[in-house]
């Protein structure tokens, strides 16, 4: 299954940036990373099979683990690609939080959007520990 994360906005040579590098490079996962103006454009096309998770202030608060058993029944059960989506500063509007088929926040604090880009390469990078029964994540 490719883990696809898509967000707005160019992140460019940042510290951010070597976060999400430092992350992404360990997945073990197939994966890619997209990036959008920070308005305007379309997405690329979802094909069938796929899943869209959108970052959302309104969404649910997910534990790690339980992140992963998502993570890891969509790909046990068929599903070709798991798009992650990270909007610009002003977020979703309503109309793309119902095309969504899940909403996770990272907490009710507001993150910046290219924070919440690391904390999900991270994230990813942890689900796939967990999956593969890896010591990193300790949780208690």
């Amino acid at each position: 299954m490719l883990l696809h994360i898509i967000a707005r906005g160019k992140i460019g040579r940042s510290p951010e940036a070597d976060l999400v590098d430092r992350y992404v490079r360990r997945l073990t996962m197939p994966h890619k990373i997209t990036e959008m103006p920070d308005r305007g454009g379309k997405l690329p096309p979802a094909g069938p099979g796929t899943v869209t998770v959108m970052l959302d202030e309104k969404g649910r608060q997910l534990g790690s683990l339980d992140f992963a058993r998502r993570i890891a029944g969509w790909r046990d059960t068929g599903t070709r690609e798991c798009r992650f989506l990270i909007g610009a500063a002003d977020g979703f509007d309503d109309a793309d939080r119902a095309n969504a088929d899940l909403l996770i926040a990272f907490g009710a604090m507001t993150w910046p959007h290219m924070m919440a880009r690391a904390m999900l390469a991270e994230q990813l990078w942890r689900a796939c520990s967990i999956l593969a029964n890896h010591p990193y994540h300790r949780e208690g």
